[in-house]
C-alpha cells in the first residue's frame, strides 16, 4: 500500500461530485426575478459550489490529507465526503448521498483502469483541478486555495519514480475491486457489462514513451541488434500525440478526468448481481478493525480540519433529492444491501476518554437538522440527480 495515495484518491473523487451536482443544479436552476423561495437559483447553485470548494480546500484540511497516510476504510472516506456535501445550505437524504458517492467511485474507477501509464494519475487529478477552477473562476481566494493545492501536487508527486506511481495505481484498484456498480451512461457506452464490471479497450494510443507493439528486434552480445521479425497484433494501436503537461497550466492531452456530465445524457445507478451478494465482504462490518484507533484519528483529523459554516437564521437547508420522486428514494433506502450501507463506523475508544469525546464532538457537527415537516424546503423540486443529464 502507498502511503501517498489519499490526497489523489479524495481530490479525483471530490471533483466528480462536483461535476454531479454543478450538472443538476445548473439544470434545474430557476433566473432568480421568477424563482419561488423554495426554488433553487443560478445564486443558490454558486453559493452551494464555492461553500463545498472553500471546505475542500481548506488549508488545514490539506494539510491533513497531504501527510503520509495509508488508506482508510471505505466507510470512513465516505464519512468525510458526506460532511463536504452538507457544508453549504444543500441537504441529502441517506438514499440520495449513496446514489451521489456511487457515481463518484465509479467514474473515478473507470478512469484509473483506463490510465496509459501509472503516473497519468497526476494528469486525471490535474483535470478535475482544472475544471473546479473554472467552476470558482470569478472568486479570486477560492482559486487561490485550488492553485495552493496544485503545487502541493506538484512538489509531492513530481519527484516519484514510475514504481511509486505503480504502487499508488495498484493501491486504489484494492481500494475499488469490490465496487460493481452499474451506471446507465457506462452501459450504454458499452464500457460495462451487466455484472458491473467494465470493458477495458485493447485499441487506441500506447502510452507516452513506449512504441506501437508489432516488432521484435534481437540483438547480439555487443548489444548491436542483428535481427527484426514483425508480428500481427488484434488491437490497433497508433503512438501517442504528445505527453500531457505536469504544470500549473498547460495541456493535459489526456482526457480522463474532465467532465462527463457536460452533455446531457441520463445516468442512473443499479446494484449488479455481484454487488448484492458480497457476504465475505461483509465481515468489515462485524470483525473488529485492527486499524480501529489510526482511524479514529484520521477521521478526528480530517473532519477537525473541515471548517463548515452552518446555514445561519431562518435558513433549514434545500433538499436535494437524486432521484424521481421520494417514494423512489425511500425505496432504495430499504432496498440496499446493508454490506454496503454506510451509515455506522464501528470505532472502539472506550478506553481513551479524550478522543471520545473529541469524536463525539465531531460527529456532532456531522449531524444536519432535517427541514420541519410544514416548512417545504428549497430545491423540494429538484428532483433526480441524473435523470435529466
Amino acid at each position: 500500500m502507498s502511503a501517498r495515495t489519499l490526497p489523489l484518491l479524495f481530490l479525483n473523487l471530490g471533483g466528480e461530485m462536483l461535476y454531479i451536482l454543478d450538472q443538476r443544479l445548473r439544470a434545474q436552476s430557476i433566473p432568480g426575478e421568477k424563482a419561488r423561495k423554495d426554488e433553487w437559483t443560478d445564486v443558490d447553485r454558486k453559493r452551494v459550489m464555492n461553500d463545498i470548494i472553500t471546505t475542500m480546500f481548506n488549508k488545514k484540511f490539506m494539510e491533513e490529507l497531504f501527510k503520509p497516510q495509508e488508506l482508510y476504510s471505505k466507510k470512513a472516506l465516505r464519512t468525510v465526503y458526506d460532511r463536504l456535501a452538507h457544508a453549504s445550505i444543500m441537504r441529502l437524504n441517506q438514499a440520495s448521498m449513496d446514489k451521489l458517492y456511487d457515481l463518484m467511485t465509479m467514474a473515478f474507477k473507470y478512469q484509473v483502469l483506463l490510465c496509459p501509464r501509472p503516473k497519468d494519475i497526476l494528469l486525471v487529478t490535474f483535470n478535475h483541478l482544472d475544471a473546479i477552477k473554472d467552476f470558482i473562476c470569478d472568486a479570486p481566494g477560492i482559486l487561490n486555495q485550488v492553485d495552493e493545492t496544485f503545487r502541493q501536487l506538484i512538489e509531492t508527486y513530481s519527484c516519484l519514480s514510475a514504481g511509486e506511481f505503480q504502487l499508488i495505481r495498484q493501491t486504489l484498484l484494492i481500494f475499488f475491486q469490490d465496487m460493481h456498480i452499474r451506471v446507465s451512461i457506462f452501459l450504454k457506452d458499452k464500457v460495462q457489462n451487466s455484472n458491473g464490471r467494465f470493458v477495458l479497450p485493447i485499441s487506441g494510443p500506447v502510452p507516452w514513451g513506449t512504441e506501437v507493439p508489432g516488432l521484435i528486434r534481437m540483438f547480439n552480445h555487443n548489444g548491436d541488434e542483428v535481427r527484426r521479425t514483425e508480428f500481427t497484433t488484434d488491437g490497433n494501436y497508433v503512438p501517442p500525440q504528445r505527453e500531457g503537461s505536469f504544470d500549473l497550466y498547460g495541456d493535459r492531452v489526456l482526457k480522463l478526468g474532465t467532465n462527463m456530465y457536460s452533455v446531457s445524457r441520463p445516468v442512473e445507478t443499479h446494484m449488479s448481481g455481484s454487488s448484492k451478494n458480497l457476504a465475505s465482504h461483509a465481515k468489515e462490518n462485524i470483525v473488529p478493525n485492527p486499524l480501529a484507533k489510526e482511524e479514529l484519528n484520521f477521521l478526528a483529523r480530517l473532519l477537525g480540519g473541515l471548517e463548515i459554516q452552518k446555514p445561519g437564521g431562518s435558513e433549514t437547508g434545500f433538499r436535494l433529492n437524486l432521484f424521481t420522486t421520494d417514494e423512489e428514494e425511500e425505496h432504495a433506502a430499504l432496498t440496499r444491501p446493508e454490506e454496503l450501507s454506510y451509515k455506522v463506523i464501528n470505532i472502539e475508544a472506550t478506553q481513551e476518554p479524550g478522543r471520545r469525546a473529541e469524536l463525539s464532538r465531531i460527529l456532532g457537527e456531522l449531524e444536519v437538522a432535517e427541514p420541519r415537516p410544514g416548512s417545504a424546503g428549497k430545491g423540494e423540486d429538484l428532483l433526480a440527480l441524473m435523470d435529466g443529464l
